[in-house]
């Protein structure tokens, strides 16, 4: 039996085996770079990945993938690629690290955040006023990452953000108002010849607003959500998210001409791509939302259905001409503008007729279990759905639900664009 002493030098010979290991294989096969990969979750994007590329094909058989070490994170896979974001295969030039997108170190996006009322209290806190310019935009922390493998250290030298990277940046002059729409666009891939594809409209929060054209992608998933390959095999789509650098809408429920200006954007992009005009769909969290039952009051046929994440709007401004739109609005318990609001919204509307569905659900539930509120819901084949996160359910840690302010508000955005099911519904629906 090997004593305690025989054993520490067999362990210390194997790791030098290890590092000699490498070393010997990193001078016949050279690394030849580091891709960080990012990915955008509800609250922004994220770092979840590195790439290593090497010269030439490695496999199981010629490298340790347990050599790797990512400084600052914790890798939670390893596998072989053909490409850095590719699947697993049996060899590839890609040496695949994933890692924990919960890590303290994970999260890229930096929030700026809007100053407090005069009061100091962040919750009574409106967006401002109405063409008020404003930079609160977030911005980005660079996508980098430092990897140790044996004795060898070598940090990315580039980037891939998933799907962020798909949509493009342009400006839209709109000659009617004077107003000038930047905008990001994605596009289809692989669209049929002849084929017309419904449009998402995805607006930003009064948080965002500023001259970062590309903030309203990677401050949350808004927009990102529908332009994915998974949402996208089900249900290709264009998607716009446009970029302001003024406040839009307000707590007194007035718009401003960017209104107009964004669906006139739309009338130009319906001219120059193959875009359904009957399958015209709305969206936004907060100030976006508010939007979003602006265009509704004053154009009550242009969108086939919407989606109100956290938003409210003066009930007494709606009109019985707005008793058949498709809605489905989602909302927490814990936010205090946005639930009372949407409720007097919907009660509004019940009363010049409108068919309503109303559900308690837990933000934190698992896909199955939306799955299965959502078709006890489907199933009252109401217009307008109403779902209210139980209190407490949109905060993961009790220093969460302390935070105060407008955290039970915000929180909703890291979950509502994350039900499948409710994405379904919207692309269901169109104009006759």
């Amino acid at each position: 039996m090997p004593t305690r002493r025989q054993i520490l030098v067999r362990a210390a010979g194997a790791t030098a085996l290890l590092t000699l290991h490498h070393s010997a294989f990193a001078a016949a096969n050279p690394v030849q770079h580091a891709t960080a990969i990012t990915r955008v979750y509800g609250d922004g994007m994220r770092l979840v990945a590195v790439a290593i590329e090497y010269r030439d094909a490695i496999s199981a058989a010629t490298l340790d993938k347990n050599a790797c070490r990512v400084a600052d994170r914790n890798i939670t896979n390893t596998y072989i690629s053909d490409s850095p974001t590719g699947a697993p295969t049996a060899s590839g030039r890609y040496l695949i690290l994933e890692l924990n997108p919960d890590d303290a170190a994970a999260l890229l996006t930096v929030k700026k955040g809007r100053p407090a009322n005069q009061k100091g209290d962040p919750a009574k806190n409106g967006p401002g006023k109405v063409g008020d310019k404003a930079d609160s935009a977030p911005t980005l922390k660079p996508a980098s990452a430092e990897i140790s493998m044996g004795g060898d250290t070598l940090k990315t030298d580039s980037a891939i953000n998933l799907v962020f990277d798909d949509f493009k940046q342009y400006e839209f002059a709109d000659a009617a108002t004077g107003k000038t729409v930047r905008y990001n666009l994605f596009t289809p891939k692989n669209m049929e010849a002849g084929k017309h594809y419904p449009l998402v409209l995805f607006m930003h929060d009064a948080g965002v607003t500023g001259n970062i054209v590309t903030a309203p992608l990677y401050q949350g998933n808004g927009a990102i959500a529908w332009a994915t390959p998974e949402a996208q095999k089900d249900n290709p789509c264009f998607v716009l998210a446009p970029e302001y650098d003024e406040i839009i809408v307000d707590d007194s429920s007035t718009a401003s001409n960017y209104l107009d200006a964004t669906l006139n954007l739309i009338r130009e992009l319906v001219k120059n791509h193959p875009i359904d005009d009957k399958r015209f769909y709305t969206t936004g969290q907060s100030g976006g939302g508010m939007m979003s039952i602006a265009m509704n009051i004053k154009y009550p046929d242009f969108f086939a259905a919407s989606y109100l994440v956290a938003c409210q709007w003066n009930p007494d401004l709606l009109t019985p001409a707005m008793k058949n739109l498709k809605w489905w609005i989602t909302v927490s318990e814990d936010d205090s503008k946005a639930y009372p609001g949407e409720t007097a919204i919907t009660e509004k509307l019940a009363s010049f007729g409108a068919k309503v569905a109303r559900g308690q659900w837990n933000a934190q539930w698992t896909a199955d279990e939306f799955q299965q509120a959502f078709t006890k819901m489907d199933a009252e084949h109401a217009n307008i759905n109403f779902v209210h996160f139980a209190k407490g359910s949109v905060f993961k840690s009790e220093a969460e639900a302390n935070a105060g302010g407008a955290s039970g508000h915000t929180a909703t955005w890291k979950y509502a664009y994350n039900i499948a099911p409710i994405r379904e519904w919207i692309f269901r629906q169109q104009k006759s």
